[in-house]
């Protein structure tokens, strides 16, 4: 009797057990689905048709994406790299809608673009958005799913965990950029769900998906959302996001104070300094230890303080006289150092189609590979066979410096240069840099009625 009693408690504790366990299981089940209801009506498939140029021609190529819709007023966010250089661009809606939408803002170094869908073009004037949530609430171990259109199929999600919420990348590799942590999850993130949303299971956005590790299992990167909407927001109040340079770039601290033996000192250490930058004109040398930066007491032992160091110079206001102390060789100084916009902003190609030249503005690459004298120029990024500038003996890879004694100091001035002179009859006197030696060369144009 004794037991069949201890048998029968048993078997209730066991039945007890899994209805619980069901039950657990149905609650979290049901999270899941509020939590995809509520972001998955705003998910959209982008399709940019973008402009690229093979051998100076202008040529069209069909890319795929995805991002999220923030705001009724039909605002998407996704990645700069899915609409960089975007003639035009689809969005698939949930209800399959099919509208277009134009580039509001983008901006490369944070990887982040913000669209506005063309409402006028819906036939369901009531449009789903997804809310924004706070990405410096986010935990290790915390349980998100990612959602995208993979590899330009419909809609999907995966299911993972958050593995680092302030993975580093440096200075090298694919998912590059000097001002981000990244939040690194196991939910699966293939090519197509580049922009699409990172969200918890309170069905709000923590991060924006940027990249998957070709061959890695699991491994994809989201821009945490708090400086999406940094971004976002200063792209929709029309503002051309500019930041404060002054020429340094940093490096951890703990190495080199563990070599000093001094473990008082504080700081971060400053790698490089260019030669043409507003510190380097105050004083400022690789191996000085910054300080304070306009009074702001500067501590980096590791890689993970410096995207925070970068948005501190960052953001700092252009054209003014900062405070800086620095410490080098056992003493403090003093210095003051005047701001610059940044000076090398990567913007669209550029095609002078009546000169055959396609150009672009310089980058921070361009500019260290080829050891250029200063800022000023554009790159000749491709030549059209037979046309003028081919005859001028001009190559991909030059530097133009000056057209008929003019300088060029961005792709802006080059711009205007070549709009007043593009119809010229007169012959063209090119100054270039090619490979770090100067080149001279002049554009001569045939007259009408002339072969």
């Amino acid at each position: 009797m004794r037991i069949l009693v201890k048998t029968s408690i048993f078997f209730i504790f066991l039945t007890g057990m899994f209805s619980r366990s069901i039950a657990q299981e149905k609650n979290f089940q049901e999270k899941l689905f509020i939590a995809r209801n509520r972001v998955m009506p705003a998910l959209v498939h982008i399709e940019p048709i973008r402009k690229v140029f093979s051998a100076g021609e202008k040529q069209r190529t069909l890319v795929t994406g995805s991002g999220v819709i923030f705001s009724a007023k039909g605002y998407i966010v996704t990645n700069h790299h899915v609409t960089e250089n975007a003639e035009k661009v689809w969005c698939t809606l949930s209800n399959k809608e099919k509208i277009t939408a134009k580039v509001i803002g983008s901006d490369e170094s944070t990887d982040i673009a913000v669209l506005q869908l063309n409402l006028d073009e819906l036939k369901e004037k009531k449009l789903p958005y997804a809310r924004l949530g706070n990405s410096d609430s986010v935990e290790v171990g915390q349980i998100v799913l990612a959602l995208g259109s993979p590899l330009g199929l419909s809609r999907s999600i995966s299911m993972g965990v958050i593995s680092s919420i302030d993975r580093y990348f440096g200075q090298s590799g694919s998912s590059i950029s000097p001002y981000n942590l990244w939040i690194q999850t196991d939910a699966a993130i293939n090519p197509g769900n580049s922009g699409g949303p990172l969200i918890n299971l309170q069905g709000e956005v923590i991060g924006i998906n940027a990249r998957g590790v070709f061959l890695a299992q699991n491994l994809g990167f989201a821009i945490p959302i708090n400086l999406v909407k940094d971004i976002a927001h200063k792209i929709l109040q029309g503002k051309e996001v500019k930041r404060s340079w002054i020429g340094v770039d940093f490096q951890p601290l703990k190495d080199y104070r563990e070599y000093l033996q001094d473990s008082s000192l504080t700081g971060v250490l400053v790698a490089q300094v260019d030669k043409h930058s507003p510190a380097a004109a105050a004083g400022i040398s690789p191996g000085d230890v910054i300080q304070k930066i306009e009074n702001q007491t500067i501590s980096a032992d590791f890689d993970e303080k410096i995207p925070f160091l970068r948005r501190l110079v960052a953001n700092l206001p252009i054209g003014e006289n900062i405070p800086v102390s620095y410490w080098r060789k056992g003493k403090v100084y003093q210095t003051t150092i005047r701001t610059v916009s940044e000076p090398l902003v990567s913007k669209p190609e550029f095609e002078a189609k009546e000169w055959g030249l396609v150009v672009n503005s310089l980058t921070w690459d361009i500019y260290h590979f080829q050891m250029l004298p200063d800022f000023n120029g554009v790159l000749v990024s491709a030549v059209k066979s037979g046309g003028v500038g081919e005859d001028a003996h001009i190559k991909s890879g030059d530097i133009i410096r000056k057209i008929s004694g003019q300088k060029i100091h961005n792709l802006g001035e080059f711009k205007t240069i070549y709009r007043k002179t593009k119809n010229a009859k007169k012959p063209l006197f090119v100054e270039l840099l090619r490979d770090g030696t100067s080149y001279f060369t002049v554009m001569e144009f045939p007259q009408k009625g002339q072969d």
